[in-house]
């Protein structure tokens, strides 16, 4: 029986929690698989890393640390912003997702850290930066 190894294309079941505390944040077990060719770079190093070598039907669950999911929390990612920069409707609360355009057209993705009287501060870090995850990983296709 073959086992995943770079540059195939796999499609993958997983079910991704944060280590410290069980919560699950993704999961693909009520749709379609994942699918992806290992290499690219569209996934976190440690979740391409932990389906090499595994075969069809092969169940694992896998650790990996911080610096190889989403990084840790960077502090030049947060940034503070005037509530006369938002729109006049925006109630901000901590925990909120935002949306920033650039001068470029491109969108980033924020949420709010913290509200004060006069500003909020917004945090530009992946949400899962600094957590180390779990994944529990069934291959079902290695193409």
């Amino acid at each position: 029986m073959s086992q995943v190894k770079a540059n195939d294309t796999v499609k993958v079941h997983y079910t991704g929690s944060i280590t410290a505390n069980g919560e699950i944040f993704d999961s693909s077990l009520e749709r379609e698989p994942l699918e992806f060719t290992l290499g690219q770079g569209m996934l976190i190093p440690g979740f391409e890393n932990g389906v090499l070598n595994m075969k069809v039907n092969e169940k694992k669950t896998i650790n990996i640390p911080k610096e190889e999911a989403y990084g840790v929390v960077r502090e030049e990612l947060f940034q503070e912003v005037s509530k006369q920069e938002l729109p006049p409707d925006l109630e901000p609360q901590v925990g909120m997702g935002l949306v920033s355009r650039g001068p470029n057209g491109q969108e980033h993705q924020l949420r709010v850290a913290q509200v004060n009287d006069k500003s909020i501060v917004v945090d530009a870090n992946h949400p899962l930066a600094g957590h180390d995850l779990t994944f529990e990983l069934e291959v079902v296709e290695i193409k």
